[in-house]
């Protein structure tokens, strides 16, 4: 198979995804730290080069966080390469397969909370290089966690109180709040 890679910037400025015509992980994982990525072969290779700060994968696509003082012009054509090289040598993104919450669990509320995150939040994070975790639902106060490009962006609180709270209140009339867990 031929491996394509192209990129697209975030709201972000210090992240960029690289997205590939093939899938990568079923669900996302996010490597925050060169420590974190042991797990991660094709992670810790990226960790290797000095300009990287974050990785994080999800289906098809591996979305990088660069240091501030490095510049993208600069540093883009060899991540280009990397990933391409990484994909079309099968460079596992972990070694092994983590089990995959499909069913939500918790009261009824939980449950239909953690649809909504799952069918309307999930793909719009995605598509700008994110992810989005239930944490928990105590007293109206919905947790989440915001990985991948969204972990430190300066739009993810407007994304965050005007998006994902509003659709959670219409939806479901017990919430009353969303928050972010902070990394």
């Amino acid at each position: 198979m031929n491996i394509n890679v192209y990129t697209e910037s975030t709201p972000n400025p210090a992240t960029m995804k690289f997205i590939v015509n093939k899938l990568l992980i079923n669900g996302s994982v996010d490597f925050a730290t060169k420590e974190s990525a042991e797990k991660s072969p094709f992670a810790k290779e990226l960790f290797k080069f000095s300009f990287v700060n974050g990785v994080f994968f999800a289906s098809n696509f591996v979305t990088v966080t660069k240091f501030e003082d490095d510049n993208w012009e600069d540093i883009l054509p060899i991540l280009k390469e990397f990933v391409k090289g990484a994909v079309e040598s099968e460079l596992k993104v972990q070694d092994e397969e983590q089990a995959e919450a499909g069913d939500f669990e918790g009261s009824e509320t939980e449950v239909k909370i953690q649809q909504i995150l799952h069918d309307y939040v999930r793909p719009a994070v995605e598509q700008d290089g994110g992810a989005i975790t239930y944490k928990s639902f105590d007293e109206g106060i919905v947790t989440v966690e915001l990985r991948g490009s969204c972990s430190g962006c300066p739009s993810s609180t407007v994304t965050l109180k005007a998006g994902i709270e509003n659709l959670l209140k219409r939806m479901v009339p017990e919430v009353t709040e969303v928050v972010s867990e902070a990394l």
